[in-house]
Parts: structure tokens; C-alpha cells; sequence
């Protein structure tokens, strides 16, 4: 009998001890710090982010050699050469290779987008497509600007550099979209990385 009590009287602070050990495991403080993120979420965000900033900066680029040509068929206004409208069509066929980098560009940021940034990524791939129509729209009316300089009477040539300025300023305005839809995308993705990695219940009150 004494030996029951004896052992019972052991059990008791054993399961004190279990029942304290597993409540402190089981037991998160608020506002801690998040588990460790995995090696796949942290590549996962890496990329996204990379994929926004290359897509901005590609934006730029676009934008600033758009904005050359355009400035080059004004320049270029009343002139109707042949020399001119082959300057004019190389700054166009400029802006198109940037237009098409662009496109790849943010393609790419619109597939590897974080959840909270993919509306965002997904519009700035639709302005994207719609610089790089723009550009090739214009290099195809420098291109005839070109032949009919070399071909044409006066009056046709000034026709044609009139068609590629309109068309240049349409491909202009079509990049500064496209570029401002890309910034705000990589703002975005930016943000939901910075949100991500916040200490768990510190946006609470």
C-alpha cells in the first residue's frame, strides 16, 4: 500500500513537468518572429522582384529612345531628305528593339508576380504589348517615309514624314504609359515583399 502512495506521489510532479514542457512548445508570444521563411518562398520572392525592377528599367529605356525618335521627326519637320528620314527610321527601329525587350520583359514579371502584385503585373504586360504595336506601327511609317523620300515628289515625302511623326508621338505617349504601369508594378511587388517580411501580428493593434 505504501508503495502505491509512494508511487503516485512521483507521478504527480512528472506530469507537471510534461504538461509545462508541452504547453511552452505548443506556446507562441504575440507580435514574435515568424518561423524562419523557406529556402523556396525566399527564391520565389527574390525573382519577383528582380523580374519587376528589369521590366522598370526596360520601361525606361523604351520610353527614352520612343521619346528620341519623336523628337527627331520634329526636328526633322520640313525636311523632306532622304538623309532625314533614314535618321528618323533608325531612331524608330531603336525604339522597337526597346519596345520588344519591354514586351519579354514584362512577360516575365507578370509570371512570376507575388499574389498581391499580379493585377498590377498584368496590366503593365498589356501597356507593354501595346508600346511594343505602337513602336513597330511607327518604324513601318518611317520605313515608307524613307522610300517615298527617295521615290516621291516633295509633296509625298512631306505626307509620309507627317504619317511617322503622328505615329512617333503615338508610340511616345503609348511608353510613358506602358512605363508608368511597370514602375507602379515593381512598387507593388516592393511592397508585398516588405509586407511579407514583417514580424507576425505587427500590423495588429
Amino acid at each position: 500500500m505504501t508503495s502505491t502512495h509512494t508511487f503516485r506521489a512521483l507521478l504527480a510532479p512528472i506530469a507537471i513537468a510534461l504538461s509545462a514542457t508541452a504547453f511552452a512548445a505548443d506556446y507562441t508570444a504575440p507580435a514574435q518572429l515568424s518561423p524562419p521563411e523557406s529556402a523556396m518562398h525566399k527564391k520565389t520572392r527574390d525573382a519577383a522582384h528582380k523580374a519587376a525592377q528589369d521590366a522598370e528599367k526596360a520601361a525606361r529605356k523604351t520610353a527614352e529612345a520612343a521619346r528620341d525618335a519623336a523628337q527627331k521627326a520634329k526636328v526633322g519637320a520640313g525636311k523632306a531628305s532622304h538623309a532625314v528620314a533614314e535618321g528618323i527610321r533608325r531612331a524608330a527601329q531603336k525604339a522597337v528593339q526597346a519596345a520588344t525587350r519591354l514586351e519579354e520583359k514584362t512577360a516575365t514579371a507578370s509570371a512570376t508576380a507575388l499574389e498581391d502584385g499580379k493585377d498590377a503585373a498584368r496590366a503593365a504586360q498589356e501597356e507593354g504589348s501595346k508600346a511594343s504595336a505602337a513602336t513597330k506601327e511607327a518604324l513601318a511609317r518611317a520605313e515608307e517615309s524613307v522610300s517615298r523620300s527617295a521615290q516621291a515628289g516633295k509633296e509625298e515625302a512631306e505626307k509620309a514624314a507627317q504619317a511617322t511623326r503622328e505615329a512617333l508621338d503615338k508610340a511616345e505617349e503609348a511608353t510613358r504609359a506602358a512605363a508608368k504601369a511597370t514602375a507602379d508594378a515593381s512598387a507593388r511587388t516592393l511592397d508585398a515583399m516588405k509586407r511579407a517580411a514583417r514580424p507576425a501580428g505587427a500590423d495588429k493593434t
